[in-house]
């Protein structure tokens, strides 16, 4: 038969573990925010670049009106 004291020793025992487990996760979590912030630059500076390539690519097209006017 367990005590009082037994079970609030266990809890104890139980919260401690818990509390290093979150502390461990929130750590982890944090980590993974700064490397998608850097991903998310580097894929940013990424499309700027591929931008500006595909605006050097394109062809000049002169505007002018439509056969049918």
């Amino acid at each position: 038969m367990t005590t009082p004291q037994d079970r609030l020793t266990t809890l104890e025992i139980r919260n401690a573990e818990q509390e290093h487990v979150i502390e461990e996760l929130s750590g982890q979590v944090a980590a993974q925010w700064k490397v998608i912030d850097r991903l998310q630059k580097k894929l940013d500076a990424l499309a700027d670049r591929f931008l500006v390539l595909e605006e050097q690519t394109l062809p000049d097209t002169p505007v002018t009106k439509p056969p049918h006017w």
